[in-house]
């Protein structure tokens, strides 16, 4: 592929990198590529200066909200892929907005549906009919499966994740909810204890009652993995006897659930279980084939719901199917959803059953916003532009195209350890160590995450080390933005690589 030097626009730090290797007897390392183009052109910034923002942030702001890179990007438009600076830098974005803007920033068709909208009505609330509502609960119902066939909306994955929980109790008369070490369920008090990483949790009274969290079936990073587990073009290169297109792993795993079942819980009862159908914050963490259908069978044979959380795997985004929990061949109780719903607006839903809903009916229950004018008129277009767009099928061939070239960026450098995910859901485990699977410390892994921004391309951080790349970008990228992001990376590691191998980098 034809390399070219960066824009005079790009950041010192990597022109420093540069000067350390040149001083090198090498001269192999490619020069830095070229952003693809495109035709947008976005207005000049206008408003405050970088400087000011960062004091008003400083100032204004609760001092945990906290931003990606050493000096944080000023991001002022976006447009479908995009994202521009406040000095004009253009940024291809592989993250999305946290997986959350899933048919591109501010694309025409959902903006003029916003746009009529408001227009027209924001808010009633549902004390009173609006059509949109309405409207929209038939539209998203009709991609649902089996008896999911009732939705009420929020606002966000944490609010769906919430009202999840209080409807499995309900329902089944139980407490105990089993999630996943190394799941992530949301933020707030109650799903806070759902979530198991120990940087999301507040040492606060009652986060973690009823709560139980079973052993994460990982094959890359657990005890048991190999070469036949995941539902991915790529698998681990860890060694196993396992036959052909056969996972000994996942009953293995499976075996360590059913300890729970015996020793952890009431015997036959349990609230439900939520499992992410990929783990998103967790690192792109895939399960064993067959473990996730087997899991909900033996929740539902002690009096339980299977809850799955499709806030960031659902909506296309694994590309093979239109929700995650497809790709395990089941049918949940309850299924979540947030973020790509929305493309960056606020919506979130809990989908159902009647016969799961009804228990609702016990008491009086009211969120202002779910389901407004506004959000409806949103979700609509979504839905719309997914279809008309091609976008399932796009995020299927963009995504394995991905898969399969960092699949040889592995076999290339040592610093990667694993790549996994279907789709556009994808992560990059970095290592110190293939062996061992030592995650790559912080340091390391943010000098090659931030020569990925300093070449024009945003990745996600995950993983309980935040050792782990993620790309999960807006469904609508291309393949030369895929192979764009591909030979960001090859130079990013080369560099990172070489850099280690002279002693230019600081330990």
């Amino acid at each position: 592929m034809l390399l070219k030097k960066l824009p005079l626009s790009a950041p010192p730090s990597l022109g420093a990198v540069r000067r350390c290797l040149s001083a090198q007897p090498s001269t192999s390392l490619k020069e830095s590529p070229e952003l693809p183009k495109t035709g947008h052109e976005p207005q000049v910034y206008t408003t405050h200066s970088y400087d000011k923002i960062t004091n008003l942030r400083k100032q204004y702001l609760t001092p945990n909200v906290t931003s990606y890179y050493k000096k944080p990007l000023l991001i002022h438009k976006g447009s479908m892929q995009w994202l521009f600076d406040h000095e004009g830098r253009r940024y291809l974005d592989m993250f999305g907005g946290i997986v959350t803007v899933s048919v591109g920033h501010c694309h025409p068709k959902v903006n003029a549906a916003l746009e009529e909208q408001m227009n027209t009505l924001w808010h009633t609330t549902n004390i009173y009919m609006h059509p949109k509502i309405h409207e929209y609960a038939e539209k998203l119902l009709s991609k649902m499966p089996g008896d999911l066939k009732n939705v009420y909306f929020v606002n966000s994955g944490s609010e769906a994740n919430d009202l999840a929980m209080m409807i499995a109790r309900l329902y089944s008369g139980n407490q105990e909810i089993i999630s996943f070490r190394n799941a992530y369920h949301g933020a707030s008090p109650y799903t806070m204890g759902l979530t198991a990483h120990s940087t999301w949790r507040y040492p606060l009274p009652g986060v973690s009652n009823g709560m139980i969290h079973a052993m994460n079936p990982d094959p890359y990073s657990g005890i048991w993995g190999g070469k036949n587990c995941r539902d991915s073009p790529v698998q681990t290169n860890r060694h196993c006897d396992c036959p052909a297109d056969q996972c000994l792993a996942s009953g293995k795993y499976y075996n360590e659930l059913e300890q729970v079942f015996k020793y952890s819980l009431p015997r036959g009862k349990v609230a439900a279980m939520f499992a992410e159908s990929i783990q998103g914050v967790g690192g792109t963490v895939q399960y064993p084939k067959g473990y996730i259908k087997r899991a909900a069978e033996l929740v539902r044979a002690n009096g339980g719901l299977f809850v799955a959380d499709e806030v960031q795997s659902g909506f296309a985004r694994t590309g093979e199917h239109y929700w995650g929990f497809e790709g395990h061949d089941i049918v949940p109780d309850i299924v979540t959803m947030a973020k790509g719903i929305g493309n960056g607006f606020p919506i979130g839903a809990v989908v159902t059953s009647r016969k799961v809903a009804e228990v609702l009916s016990q008491a009086l229950h009211f969120n202002t916003y779910g389901g407004n004018p506004l959000a409806s008129a949103v979700g609509i277009a979504v839905l719309d532009v997914i279809d008309e767009e091609g976008l399932q099928k796009n995020a299927l061939d963009v995504g394995t195209y991905l898969l399969k070239g960092l699949d040889k960026l592995r076999d290339k450098y040592d610093v990667i350890g694993d790549v996994r995910g279907k789709g556009l859901m994808i992560g990059v485990e970095l290592v110190s160590d293939r062996e061992t699977r030592q995650h790559l410390s912080a340091p390391h892994f943010v000098e090659i995450w931030e020569m990925c921004k300093d070449m024009g391309v945003l990745f996600g951080r995950g993983g309980l080390n935040a050792n782990v790349l993620r790309l999960k970008p807006p469904l609508c990228v291309t393949r030369s933005d895929a192979e764009y992001a591909l030979t960001v990376i090859d130079f990013a590691c080369e560099t990172f690589l070489k850099k280690r191998k002279r002693g230019c980098r600081k330990n």
